[in-house]
């Protein structure tokens, strides 16, 4: 297995892994994903590949793209309450369904961490859905902590 950053030809492997996302979301919260639509678009996603403040990573096995994870930097530079540091935001983390159990998701995030460190980033962070337990148990086992919490009310 390789990772590297991604490029314009992984794009159709990546909108694949996204749908598989969604769907993921969609079982949890259908009052807010769309069965089978993708976070972006074909041309969105192929912008978000070109920027280095968006860097997208792949894991690929054979010409097969296997995983991925998305991530932006964030600063906080000039910041009336928080310090100058560099955030590193995991956007999004996904295993293709077919390859889970192969430990490609640990071998994303501990690049992702290798390449945050390198890049000078302060802190690493993410987001889960709540009811994305298995999302929640791997990042668990990877040594992230609760930094916050977002609450909702449905009207």
């Amino acid at each position: 297995m390789n990772i590297r950053r991604a490029e314009k030809k992984d794009t159709q492997g990546i909108m694949q892994l996204l749908m598989q996302v969604n769907n993921v979301h969609n079982a949890a919260r259908p009052d807010l994903f769309i069965k089978d639509k993708t976070k972006y678009t074909v041309s969105q996603l192929e912008r978000i590949i070109e920027n280095d403040e968006t860097p997208v990573f792949v894991a690929e096995e054979s010409g097969h793209i296997a995983g991925y994870c998305f991530g932006v930097f964030q600063s906080h530079k000039n910041d009336n309450n928080f310090p100058d540091i560099t955030t590193y935001y995991i956007d999004d983390l996904c295993v293709n369904a077919d390859d889970r159990g192969k430990h490609i998701g640990r071998a994303l995030y501990e690049h992702t961490i290798d390449f945050a460190k390198q890049s000078g980033c302060y802190n690493v962070t993410l987001n889960v859905w709540e009811g994305n337990n298995s999302a929640i148990k791997f990042y668990e086992k990877c040594g992230l902590k609760i930094q916050k919490y977002g609450l909702e009310t449905i009207l």
